[in-house]
């Protein structure tokens, strides 16, 4: 099957979503300057069905247009933190925040609420899910959905290069980020923090209830191995950072998608645009992740516009 069929059909797979072309649109509600960027916090229409905000940070100095990140959520339980990750940090990330570091780097970065966190929380992640189930929508898809609208959004600031978008994310943020990656070419540099879970090692070792309900989606496993999603990504950089005590993240299939990945990265002539990254430490941004993530964005994010 050829790349833009599998992308359609995994699409597909995610349910029913909202119409791709309805338009999207912000509002501005607040800006403020902190310690090297400015922060704005933005209401923005991406489904149709309730507002979603985020926050947009961009470096002080220079007027850009910046390269972006997308920076994507963690979930850990806490429904209450949300976007505010993004400038707050959380226990499980090291310090500073990303925002701090991103901005830092000369990059503009966005993040949203996800369905059912902070300022879109009010109802339960299971409400969410056994009522999209009935709509014939599923949680994941209209997560995934609201991700790609805000690219087409942030693809019409002048102050964003269209042309250099990646994305970060910690956990659930991570899955968010090869996914997003997977289903949309415009991502040309993908990172994800302990998000590198082979769905059917999770099966054989019995870890399905170490993750959200928000992740499954009827009938995946039918139509793809976690391994043909993530090679959707290839040849675009991407860094993978695990640790080797994450139970989230089992072991063997950490090392299957590494050999895979590797075998396609090689395939396709860029097999330096594949790394894996595999730490000590549990389900957590070590100290080696951090020092790896921002050297990786430099090498291949902050190149000049082509």
């Amino acid at each position: 099957m050829h790349v833009k069929e599998q992308r359609s059909k995994l699409w597909e797979t995610l349910g029913e979503l909202p119409s791709f072309e309805r338009p999207v649109s912000a509002r501005l509600l607040k800006r403020e300057e902190f310690d090297g960027y400015v922060l704005e916090t933005l209401l923005l229409d991406l489904n149709g069905l309730e507002a979603v905000p985020a926050f947009f940070a961009k470096p002080q100095e220079g007027e850009g247009p910046y390269p972006l990140v997308m920076f994507n959520h963690s979930h850990g339980g806490n429904y209450g933190n949300g976007r505010k990750e993004l400038i707050r940090s959380s226990g499980y990330l090291q310090e500073p925040p990303f925002a701090k570091v991103l901005t830092g780097l000369g990059c503009a970065v966005c993040s949203i609420d996800m369905w059912g966190f902070h300022e879109r929380n009010g109802r339960s992640e299971g409400e969410l899910v056994k009522e999209m189930l009935w709509t014939g929508r599923s949680l994941w898809g209209m997560m995934i959905y609201d991700n790609y609208r805000l690219i087409d959004y942030l693809c019409t600031r002048e102050d964003v290069d269209p042309t250099r978008i990646g994305t970060i994310g910690m956990s659930m943020g991570g899955l968010m980020a090869w996914w997003l990656a997977a289903l949309d070419e415009r991502v040309s540099v993908v990172i994800d923090l302990c998000g590198q879970v082979d769905a059917e090692t999770l099966i054989a070792r019995r870890g399905l209830e170490h993750h959200g309900f928000y992740y499954y989606v009827p009938g995946l496993l039918k139509h793809f191995t976690t391994l043909d999603i993530q090679k959707l990504i290839v040849p675009r950089p991407r860094l993978s950072l695990v640790g080797c005590n994450d139970r989230l993240c089992p072991f063997e299939g950490v090392q299957l998608l590494d050999q895979g990945l590797r075998e396609a990265y090689a395939a396709a002539g860029k097999p330096n645009h594949w790394q894996t990254v595999i730490t000590g430490g549990g389900h957590m941004e070590t100290a080696e992740m951090r020092a790896a993530w921002p050297e990786f964005i430099a090498q291949h994010l902050l190149r000049s516009a082509p």
